[in-house]
């Protein structure tokens, strides 16, 4: 944004009309759109144009879901305040992940690119406006971020780095403009693998300079030897030798860099064959996931103990099958393999796949259904719950009390972890299903509503209207045991990807 703006507004030399002005400790977002005077330059109308719609239609609606307050729009940017740190930095990465997905099919240079800072501090609020030293800060983080960017103050991360499902750089103490003492600044990677990728490719850079080196002393020393007349390399090999240097060969990859062939997994059906990269789904060896048949029946679909799962409503649901376990990371990387699924995911074999949006999920069940000829889908809402409960109607599908061990969340027993555990770790339902609360969020084919007043009750997904976000359920590794009832659910945007959000397919008959 430049200069530090007053934000302010009136005459600052008077005192305040009625005492003290209201203070209160908050986390601050201040957004500016890099190359914004370039972008105006070019195309000043269709750039405004484009501005208003991301802030109507994008920012707007990720301050409010995240429940923060907008304090203004400056033309270049926007200020947002919010009483948690934690929605406030993961408003800030729905914002510029959803961004990426807008910017793809525009020309690199007329790309709507913003940069975001967090800051937690004390500011002064009025009705239409914000100021203090809290906002500077922000404002001043924002100018050291780069397009695409959220960087976030040391105040924030000791308040969101146990909290919030990323990777984070340290990018050291700065020293910034009118502000006394250093701050020190994170750069957030929304992919908590991503530092840990970011250390193995300068270390895989190392390993290729060092191969590099030894194959240009290598290919030195045979020159050498091959210039000689051969009478003086006889001499040579007659004379005390030095260590033979070895021809150079081609290594393989170190062992964290290999892409390694993924090997059956216990939990998956042991007759499913070893899968290989292939150019297209049709050719790729399939390791299908394992169904389990759900009769059809009628179920009490919600509860009362929160607003978005009422009004609790009976519903009819048909015959259908389900995964028995969600979509493993080693099933997802055969869809990448054969390039129908739009990233590699990370992570051991057998564990959930995360970090993927209700697009990705999409992508895998458009990829298994043409594979193998069969009608895969994601599950209805209904579906979903259906199963999960189990033929149960208590709190949780074991029972009205929370049991230590029977599913993977923050506070059900057990070790915290910082990954989900792998799959089929907990006790199956009484359908023989696994992971149906905890472990993964699983993204359902419904689009998000805040109630079920006119929802369907013949079992089938709820579609239409707004469809910018879609239902999540089962609660992941990283919430606590109200996310993991059956009935539980919640709402995410459709094109953003998080850590801790998987999924799981569905067949009709």
């Amino acid at each position: 944004m430049g200069e530090i703006r007053n934000f302010r507004s009136g005459n600052h030399d008077e005192p305040p009309p009625h005492g003290p002005m209201p203070r209160r400790l908050a986390a601050i977002i201040v957004g500016d759109i890099a190359s914004y005077s370039r972008l105006m330059q070019a195309d000043e109308e269709g750039t405004h144009v484009r501005v208003k719609r991301i802030e109507r239609d994008l920012i707007q609606p990720s301050i409010v879901e995240h429940h923060g307050s907008l304090v203004k729009t400056t033309g270049d940017g926007f200020i947002a305040i919010f009483d948690s740190p934690v929605e406030a930095v993961r408003c800030s990465i729905v914002i510029q992940q959803n961004l990426v997905g807008r910017n793809a099919s525009v020309p690199k240079d007329s790309r709507i690119e913003y940069r975001i800072g967090v800051n937690l501090g004390d500011v002064i609020v009025e009705p239409d406006d914000v100021y203090g030293d809290g906002v500077n800060i922000a404002t001043r983080i924002e100018g050291i971020a780069q397009p695409g960017q959220v960087f976030i103050s040391g105040a924030i991360y000791e308040q969101i780095k146990h909290k919030v499902v990323c990777g984070y750089e340290s990018l050291g103490d700065r020293k910034v403009k009118n502000i006394t003492d250093p701050v020190r600044i994170y750069r957030v990677l929304p992919d908590a693998d991503a530092v840990g990728r970011t250390r193995g490719r300068r270390e895989n850079s190392l390993l290729f300079l060092l191969s590099v080196t030894l194959i240009v002393i290598a290919a030195g020393v045979l020159w050498y030897l091959l210039a000689q007349p051969p009478g003086r390399v006889n001499e040579q090999a007659a004379a005390p030798a030095v260590a033979p240097v070895a021809s150079p060969s081609p290594q393989p990859p170190p062992r964290e860099a290999a892409t390694q062939t993924p090997q059956p997994s216990p939990s998956l059906t042991a007759s499913s064959p070893s899968p290989a990269p292939a150019p297209s789904p049709a050719a790729a060896p399939l390791r299908e996931p394992e169904m389990i048949a759900i009769r059809g029946g009628s179920f009490a679909m919600g509860s009362n103990d929160d607003p978005t799962e009422r009004p609790v409503h009976q519903v009819t649901i048909k015959p259908f099958s389900i995964a028995k376990y969600p979509v493993t990371v080693q099933e997802w990387n055969e869809c990448a393999a054969a390039k129908a699924c739009g990233f590699t995911a990370t992570g051991k074999d057998d564990a959930p796949v995360s970090n993927v949006s209700w697009t990705d999920a999409q992508q895998y069940v458009a990829y298994l259904a043409q594979a193998t000829k069969k009608p895969y889908r994601l599950p209805s809402e209904a579906e979903w719950e259906y199963a999960a409960r189990g033929g149960t109607q208590t709190k949780y599908w074991w029972g009205d009390k929370l049991q230590p061990g029977m599913a993977g969340c923050k506070d059900c027993g057990g070790l915290a972890a910082e990954q989900p555990a792998k799959v089929g770790s907990f006790k199956p339902n009484p359908f023989g299903l696994h992971d149906m609360g905890g472990s993964i969020d699983q993204w359902v084919e419904d689009c998000w509503r805040k109630s079920y007043q006119g929802a369907p009750n013949d079992g089938s997904a709820w579609t239409g209207g707004d469809c910018s976000s879609h239902v999540l359920r089962s609660g992941s590794w990283k919430n606590d045991s109200r996310y993991v009832r059956p009935s539980n659910r919640d709402g995410y945007d459709t094109n953003v990807r998080y850590p801790t959000h998987g999924f799981r397919v569905a067949l009709s008959p």
